[in-house]
């Protein structure tokens, strides 16, 4: 009987959670005392540092460190590239339409430029030297020879015209959008007709010149500066001083176009004789130069005669 007795003693002993034993192997390590803090660096990778992104993003800078993932420059050179191409591609397209490099060449003006120019516009007859200046075979820029067509006074006058329109129309009670909308597309219109004619002209008598699209395209936008100039005499003086303007402004433009486009469409008369066919009878040329010189009055009298009553 003492041997039970003495068992259930040695059972009888208190109940307690014992400590693990650092000897003992254990199945699982707790991590949970050891882990870092989320805001610990060292808890991440140096190339996914999470606080240093939100760091830069928030202050709009781009993290360098995305720059050393292989699949991020990757995908950054890709765009780049076609970036590239696309650029290259609306650039080629727009070549083979117009001359960006051409174009800038008609607004390489200044302010010295455009007073002269405007001066010889309203006073040709004052004017002596009409020939055009080259320098390596290369026509100089309107702001080194005023003889040099330009697009600028012509883009401006044009505008300024339409705005005169409008105000000219709201002095006698006639404004409206669609007026003016009408006015200015019929100005713009007579423009590209009065450019396509003569394109064709030149085309069809197989004259040669020196003559591009832009400088057609100027010389016929010069006839604005009379416009302006007529409808405001028109304003102000009433339909007398609108038909001395007319008359002035038609006879000097008439004036400015065949001492301009004389260097133009009738250079070497004489080598022109030499030749045979349509191309080498110069008289052809003087009929173009005429024509364009005499149709320029009719079209300042119908765009500008509606306006002034």
């Amino acid at each position: 009987m003492d041997l039970p007795h003495q068992g259930y003693r040695a059972s009888a002993k208190p109940r307690g959670r014992a400590a693990p034993s650092t000897s003992d192997s254990i199945l699982f390590d707790d991590t949970s005392s050891a882990a870092p803090a989320m805001n610990n660096p060292v808890y991440y990778t140096p190339g996914y540092n999470m606080a240093g992104l939100s760091n830069d993003v928030q202050g709009g800078a781009v993290p360098n460190n995305m720059f050393t993932d292989p699949m991020a420059n990757a995908a950054l050179m890709y765009g780049s590239s076609l970036a590239n191409q696309g650029k290259d591609i609306v650039n080629k397209e727009i070549s083979r339409y117009m001359s960006v490099n051409k174009l800038k060449y008609f607004f390489a003006v200044d302010t010295r430029y455009v007073l002269k120019k405007l001066m010889i516009l309203m006073f040709p007859y004052t004017h002596q030297d009409w020939e055009v200046r080259y320098h390596r075979d290369a026509p100089l820029t309107p702001r080194q020879d005023v003889n040099a067509p330009d697009l600028y006074i012509p883009t401006m006058a044009f505008i300024t015209y339409i705005l005169l329109a409008g105000m000219a129309l709201g002095i006698q009670k006639r404004f409206s959008p669609e007026v003016l909308g009408l006015c200015a597309s019929t100005a713009l219109g007579w423009v590209i007709i009065e450019v396509l004619v003569m394109l064709l002209s030149l085309y069809l008598l197989t004259v040669h010149s020196d003559l591009s699209t832009f400088d057609l395209i100027a010389y016929s936008g010069y006839k604005y500066v009379g416009m302006i100039f007529t409808v405001l005499c028109g304003l102000l003086f009433g339909s007398d001083g609108y038909y001395v303007a007319l008359a002035w402004s038609s006879c000097a433009l008439m004036f400015f176009i065949v001492r301009s486009l004389k260097m133009k469409i009738l250079p070497s008369l004489s080598s022109d004789s030499i030749g045979t066919g349509p191309s080498s009878k110069p008289q052809f040329r003087l009929y173009i130069t005429v024509a364009i010189a005499v149709f320029q009055p009719i079209v300042i009298y119908w765009l500008t005669s509606h306006l002034v009553r």
